[in-house]
């Protein structure tokens, strides 16, 4: 990817070379969202890390391969979001920043709606890629993990139980492959680079693996380790474009 070229330019003529700046646009794994709890409501809460998220990983990788290189890793995800969401706040949080590279991904939230919404999906994110490209940036597609497979014991009775009733329905009923398939299609489309990370979920899935257990909330947010994984994944989808 250009990006590259310009890390490696910006390494040896520091003073000519103009900065490096990516965006990450996502749902709460994009923000740094882990464990879950019933707050006073009765509805669900999350503990909020953005330290711990692949963004800010990212930032830490990049800065010990480059080190003489200033590099702007700025997290735009925000818990909740779906890809509408963020083509509405795409040029508030994304474009002003003049990007090099955009990493988008959304797709865990914009599943609730079903297959019924999988074009709607599509259209938007061909909307996002549109503009990231066309403002001259780079982009990737960061495909998500899967969600819980099963109900965790280790969730407390009554709200969490029922929601991560109704994740392990649809990813059993592979609504989630759909929408991930779906963002592949359109990335495809628009040139953009693809960095699979469902497709490894799919795999352990298949392997026998209880991915359930490694999500921080039993519910969909992977573990603060896996953020680690994230960061490396994406700087080998950069390097290999």
């Amino acid at each position: 990817m250009k990006i590259i070229e310009k890390l490696k330019k910006k390494k040896t003529q520091r003073t000519n070379a103009d900065s490096v700046t990516v965006v990450c646009l996502g749902d709460s794994v994009t923000e740094g969202c882990f464990e879950c709890f019933v707050n006073a409501e009765g509805g669900i809460g999350t503990v909020f890390d953005r330290n711990k998220s692949y963004a800010e990983r990212l930032k830490e990788l990049l800065a010990r391969l480059y080190p003489s290189v200033q590099v702007n890793v700025i997290n735009s995800g925000v818990s909740g979001a779906s890809a509408r969401d963020g083509l509405k706040t795409l040029s508030r949080d994304v474009l002003r920043f003049s990007p090099d590279l955009v990493i988008v991904s959304y797709g865990l939230n914009d599943s609730c709606g079903g297959l019924e919404k999988l074009n709607e999906y599509g259209d938007t994110l061909a909307e996002i890629f549109k503009q990231v490209t066309e403002s001259g940036a780079e982009a990737i597609l960061l495909t998500e993990n899967a969600m819980c497979t099963s109900v965790s014991p280790h969730l407390p009775e009554g709200i969490c139980r029922e929601v991560a009733q109704n994740f392990a329905e649809m990813q059993k009923t592979g609504v989630i492959e759909a929408y991930f398939e779906k963002a592949k299609e359109v990335a495809a489309r628009f040139g953009v680079a693809v960095c699979d990370l469902y497709s490894v979920w799919k795999a352990m899935i298949d392997s026998g693996v209880n991915v359930t257990e490694i999500l921080s909330n039993k519910l969909n947010h992977p573990v603060r380790e896996y953020h680690y994984y994230i960061a490396v994944k994406i700087f080998e989808t950069m390097m290999s474009c």
